[in-house]
């Protein structure tokens, strides 16, 4: 007789709770397979590239000045190297400066990745939320960076928490 309300309370507990549906999906794959997206990437690499260039040539110029007060240093007067010494500093600091500007945080290179490739990801986003819901998914997870990708809004506890923890 135990096992029967052993077997009852399971398949009561079991009905009563509906599975959650997980899939994961390789947000890298998806991307490289689209062609808007590898566009957007040979544009970023040629803006980059060029920038790259850009700047190594400055710091080129930068040496070559380096190289000129070097040897010409015995020659000069202290007012004279000093003069130079600083015109040097100032033109390390300006590429220096250039270089955060293009390749920075919130630099040039990241404000076009943002341009370009952020439309794309949200296309991207979309589809999966589109899918998850026809299919009945409450969670997707990216392969790669094992991030939810999509949740069902009514697994989402934060409200609940932060009314806990107001109390």
């Amino acid at each position: 007789m135990k096992w029967f309300f052993a077997f009852l309370f399971t398949a009561v507990i079991s009905t009563g709770l509906s599975a959650q549906k997980f899939a994961y999906v390789d947000i890298d794959k998806i991307l490289n397979s689209m062609n808007e997206y590898q566009a957007a990437q040979t544009e970023l690499d040629n803006i980059a590239s060029k920038w790259k260039q850009e700047i190594a040539q400055e710091y080129d110029k930068i040496k070559g000045m380096y190289n000129k007060y070097q040897a010409e240093q015995v020659l000069l007067s202290e007012d004279a190297k000093k003069q130079r010494e600083e015109e040097i500093t100032q033109k390390e600091k300006e590429v220096r400066d250039l270089q955060k500007q293009k390749f920075g945080t919130d630099g040039a290179l990241f404000q076009k990745r943002q341009e370009l490739v952020k439309p794309i990801q949200e296309k991207v986003y979309n589809a999966i939320e589109k899918y998850a819901g026809e299919k009945g998914y409450d969670f997707i997870f990216d392969k790669g960076t094992a991030g939810i990708v999509f949740s069902g809004a009514k697994f989402d506890l934060t409200d609940d928490i932060v009314k806990a923890l107001q109390r």
